[in-house]
Order: C-alpha cells, then structure tokens, then sequence
C-alpha cells in the first residue's frame, strides 16, 4: 500500500469514528430528553382554589383527583388543605396528584337518626349537606329490620372532621352481624357507656386510673374544670372504628 493510499485510508477511518460519535452522543442526548422530558415537578397546591389548582396541574401535565373533603377553621370553602405527593416531589407527566379540599367552618349541625329508618336517615343526612359514611348491621331484635341503632358522630356533634355520618342498622335477625362502628363515649358515666355497648352485643372491661387535678389558672381566665369521678377519658377502640360483634372494649375512667 502507498503512503498516499495509506493517509486516505486512515483519513476515512476517522471519518466514520467522528461519526459514529457524533451519532452515540445524539442518541444519549435523545434518550436523556425523552426519560427527563416527561418528567415534572409537582407544585405547591395549598390554599388554592380547587379550579386554580385544576388548571395550574392542568398545564404541568397532571390529573388532579379531589379525594376528600374536610372542615377547617383555617382554609376557605373550596380551597385546597393538602396535597399527595408533596410540593416539590419529581413525577412523571400524567401522574395523578391527589388534593382534599376545605368545606370551611362547619356550619351544619348533625340531625339525630336513630330510631329512623335507614333510607329516611340518609334522605335527612343529605338535606343538611351531610352524607352517609359506613353502614353497619347487626341483628337486633328490639327494632325493625332497617332501622337506625347507633350513628358516629351523635347528634348536635360540633368540630367534626368530615361530613359523613357512620350508621349502625338493624339486620333481620338470619344476617349474620357484619361489625359495628364504635361511638364516642368519651365524657360518659362508665355505666352509661357500657350500657350503650351492652345494648349493640359489645363486651367492655373498665380500668379506673388517678387524673391529677390541673392548675387553677391565672387571674381572669375561666378555671379548668377537673374531670367528673366515673366518667370515660379514653376508649379502645376509638370512635368510628368499625369492629366486630365480639371485640372486648376497654374503658379508660377517672377515679
């Protein structure tokens, strides 16, 4: 080979190489654009609007899901209070970011339904905004098949979380019992509570305990009550779970 041939061939060679590089770094560029392209951060969406946080996500490339909806003191009426994932957090493009929203102070007060059908019930529960949240039934010869035993939160309840009304119903008395949503006893007589448990098929034990008497205050605020001998300070397990006919519930109660 001349020396001639032997610089064309290599000059060639280097050719290709260039090329060849030219084209790994464009398909590194390219697939780096395509896995980070598509990829988003989420924003910080408290204390919009449910409609400003819609379009902001909107525009980001991501579903925005109202999940839940909760009372709050500090949050307007149709702001959003929380946010899943976090602000900040990288996702993908089309990723869901699921919001609950503010329904403002709570406003309605809760009706009472026991003794009340279960359809009549939630016909109530509606007309003042409320909704129904787990029903439960348990056989129970004492009332008509349908009817209303217990609900959590009671009646007249104030500061409560969310607006939705767990119902204990009455079963015909073939169903087999399928749990029961435990009530708020904390403040009751412990023979009260009890009796109240009694009378839905639920075992309860009581432990009596020492509560120290709190400090009377400073001059000119209201003194702190101490808690009445006998009366309920802490239940398991706690209001609103949904256990079965023949969980034991244990009492917590003031000496």
């Amino acid at each position: 080979m001349s020396r001639r041939h032997f610089v064309n061939f290599f000059q060639v060679g280097s050719l290709v190489m260039l090329l060849v590089a030219v084209a790994l770094l464009a398909a590194i560029a390219t697939m780096h654009f395509a896995i980070h392209g598509a990829e988003v951060q989420v924003p910080a969406l408290k204390d919009m609007t449910v409609a400003e946080a819609r379009s902001h996500t909107s525009g980001l490339g991501l579903d925005l899901d109202v999940d839940n909806r909760y009372y709050s003191g500090d949050v307007a009426a149709g702001h959003i209070l929380s946010q899943s994932p976090a602000p900040g957090t990288v996702v993908r493009r089309e990723w869901r970011v699921r919001v609950a929203e503010s329904l403002g102070p709570q406003k309605v007060e809760v009706p009472e339904t026991v003794g009340q059908d279960e359809r009549v019930a939630a016909l109530r529960l509606r007309r003042v905004g409320l909704e129904v949240g787990i029903t439960a039934r348990i056989p129970w010869s004492g009332a008509a098949e349908g009817a209303v035993l217990a609900q959590d939160p009671p009646a007249h309840a104030q500061g409560i979380a969310q607006p939705s009304i767990n119902l204990l119903v009455a079963a015909a008395s073939t169903d087999a019992p399928d749990g029961f949503v435990m009530p708020n006893l904390n403040g009751l007589p412990v023979v009260a509570a009890q009796a109240e448990l009694t009378r839905v098929g639920i075992q309860s034990t009581a432990k009596f305990v020492d509560v120290p008497v709190g400090p009377i205050g400073k001059e000119g605020t209201a003194p702190v009550l101490p808690l009445r001998p006998g009366a309920v300070i802490a239940q398991q397990p706690p209001a609103g779970s949904r256990v079965e006919q023949s969980a034991q519930a244990l009492l917590t109660v003031a000496k």
